[in-house]
């Protein structure tokens, strides 16, 4: 089990004028696998709220996992990605590209994503696109990764045995 994070960035959502319908998404999907969700937040899209933010989960809160949802896109104000990474160490490219070929299997706009994910100190943190969709598909692309993942940032015994998974459908 995770201690998880969600942050979602929404400058509509944190003006009360939308719902944050992809942040419960994730905090619902997190749970159903059996991670624990400790914190949730939902702030505009502004790239030092961001970044802030992803610092306080990963240095204040100690979180093993942060998933960010929305502002990975392509606009001006999409700055997701320039936050996680002036905040993370190192990055986990491979998890950002299972999740935009996950996302191509319903929609090829999801190739549009600049989601990123990387490791700041024991903390794994994950981009995904704002909509409920591309959550819901993204943690079912590395869903099943997150907490190896995050066993091998916190330098935890884990399998190495290089034993492949079957493929998925």
């Amino acid at each position: 089990m995770l201690r998880a994070g969600v942050l979602t960035a929404s400058t509509e959502g944190a003006r009360g004028r939308r719902a944050d319908q992809s942040g419960a998404i994730a905090q619902s999907l997190l749970e159903e696998m059996g991670h624990q969700v400790v914190w949730r937040e939902l702030v505009p899209d502004d790239q030092g709220t961001i970044e802030g933010m992803l610092r306080h989960a990963a240095d204040e809160l100690g979180l093993d996992l942060v998933l960010t949802t929305g502002g990975t896109g392509l606009s001006p104000r999409d700055v997701t990605p320039e936050a996680t990474l002036a905040v993370v160490e190192r990055q986990v490219e491979g998890l950002a590209e299972a999740i935009r070929r996950e996302g191509w299997r319903e929609t090829e706009r999801a190739a549009l994503s600049r989601a990123v994910a990387g490791v700041r100190g024991r903390t794994l943190i994950v981009n995904l696109a704002g909509s409920p969709a591309a959550v819901r598909s993204g943690l079912h692309a590395v869903g099943s990764l997150l907490e190896h993942a995050v066993a091998i940032i916190q330098d935890r015994p884990t399998d190495h045995s290089g034993r492949e998974e079957p493929p998925r459908p």
